[in-house]
């Protein structure tokens, strides 16, 4: 699943649903991302980064983290939620299967086919039609190295091919189709389909481990429903 190139990485997000861009980063890149993200909150699993000026030009479709999602979604491709996951000894918890399937959108308007909707730290989210998030992707910038004993993302290959999943389904799913598990240096990025179960363990050495987290669509929502963005 490392994919040195565009045609590798679409082939391989076609059939296992994910790949690793080996060194897609490099030192300077993920030092301009530290420092980006150096003031946010470090007790909490997950933080939502929002707009940072510093490294908008790394998540834009021609910049180093959004061209992996480019190659796959095309020229269109635009991050439309990031955040940053900064496990630690401190924090160090696990995270059980389950499929992403909300998106987060500027305010509410019912609109046939989105539903239910939910309020999450003050931002609204809600289900879009499962074919729309068949369209995305999910990129990971690693800032620290992940071994095995370092809580890494774990994916069940091919299951962004199913469709929307029950959730009473999905452990059978994960007998069938197995896992891979998503091991990342310093600088790597990983991409995966949206849709792909996934999920990952408390860190059995734990260290500090930072990704920073980015959702990517090249849809343009319904009128008057909009992407909250960043």
């Amino acid at each position: 699943m490392i994919a040195t190139d565009a045609t590798l990485l679409l082939a391989a997000i076609r059939d296992t649903g994910a790949a690793c861009c080996s060194a897609a980063l490099d030192t300077d890149s993920v030092e301009r991302i530290e420092a980006a993200v150096a003031g946010l909150p470090s007790d909490v699993p997950g933080v939502r980064i929002g707009a940072v000026p510093v490294i908008a030009d790394m998540l834009a479709a021609t910049g180093t983290i959004g061209a992996v999602a480019a190659a796959v979604l095309g020229d269109a491709a635009r991050p439309v939620r990031a955040v940053l996951f900064d496990k630690s000894k401190a924090t160090n918890w696990a995270l059980g299967w389950h499929q992403d399937r909300t998106i987060v959108v500027e305010r509410r308007i019912d609109t046939p086919g989105f539903g239910p909707w939910t309020t999450k730290a003050g931002l609204v989210q809600v289900e879009p039609p499962f074919a729309l998030l068949n369209r995305m992707v999910t990129v990971r910038a690693h800032l620290d190295p992940v071994d095995a004993d370092n809580a890494p993302l774990r994916i069940v290959p091919g299951s962004h091919r199913l469709g929307r999943i029950a959730e009473d389904d999905i452990a059978s799913v994960v007998d069938r189709l197995g896992e891979a598990t998503c091991l990342a240096a310093r600088g790597d990025i990983w991409c995966y389909a949206t849709p792909i179960i996934h999920g990952s363990r408390a860190a059995a050495r734990p260290r500090r481990r930072r990704v920073l987290q980015i959702d990517y669509s090249a849809d343009t929502l319904p009128a008057p429903l909009r992407w909250h963005g960043l």
